[in-house]
């Protein structure tokens, strides 16, 4: 990435009120948290500590008002685990990444499959680039009300490159999903590449929504 293109980057990150200090600390202390699992642990273990830890260090340096001004808004309705701009204006949330996270020249599409609810708000930020309006609502309505599932949602993709270890990560905005996976973008930007951390991002990082579950049900006499 060019000096002019990571100036970009910079002042994209800045009107959405981020900077990539807040991504790459939530970052090390996820990885510091999800080296503790052991081989004892479930297998996914690992994986889904590093998922709920980045967001939840996200959270913890966003709501704190001692750390930001103004204070952001954090929810985990449907189980994604989201912090909402002051304003109501977009969402981020952490999840993990598959293909060239971080490398422009190369795709990128969420790591694990995604269901209903996520489906749902992937396509609403196509309505919103079409639109080309913001979402601004009320304190009552960004944490209880259906402005949140309008919001525009933006993912903080990171991904472990099996080759070198090293961890990528982007922030970008879902377009399009491709069967249960998000693999197109409106907007993607890069961020950092850290020093390996210390273990395999397994699958699962993060529950399903709940929304595309089978039961099969058996009639009885």
């Amino acid at each position: 990435m060019t000096g002019s293109e990571a100036h970009e980057v910079e002042a994209r990150l800045k009107q959405l009120g981020v900077e990539k200090k807040l991504f790459a600390d939530a970052l090390d202390w996820a990885g510091a948290e999800a080296r503790l699992c052991t081989g004892f642990d479930a297998p996914a273990m690992a994986g889904i500590t590093f998922w709920s830890r980045t967001n939840r260090y996200l959270a913890e340096q966003l709501t704190d008002p001692a750390e930001q001004d103004p204070i952001w808004k954090y929810t985990a309705r449907d189980s994604i685990l989201r912090v909402v701009h002051p304003s109501g204006s977009h969402a981020i949330t952490a999840v993990s990444g598959s293909g060239g996270v971080g490398d422009l020249e190369r795709p990128v599409r969420s790591k694990n499959p995604k269901g209903r609810v996520m489906a749902q708000l992937v396509e609403n930020n196509t309505k919103y680039e079409r639109s080309g309006q913001g979402v601004f609502s009320s304190r009552d309505e960004v944490e209880f009300g259906g402005e949140l599932d309008s919001m525009p949602l933006w993912f903080l993709l990171y991904e472990r490159n099996e080759e070198d270890g090293t961890l990528s990560a982007e922030l970008s905005r879902p377009k399009k999903m491709e069967g249960k996976y998000v693999n197109e973008w409106s907007e993607r930007l890069p961020l950092f590449t850290r020093t390996d951390p210390g273990f395999d991002i397994a699958l699962l990082d993060a529950p399903d929504d709940g929304g595309d579950l089978d039961f099969e049900v058996r009639k009885t006499n």
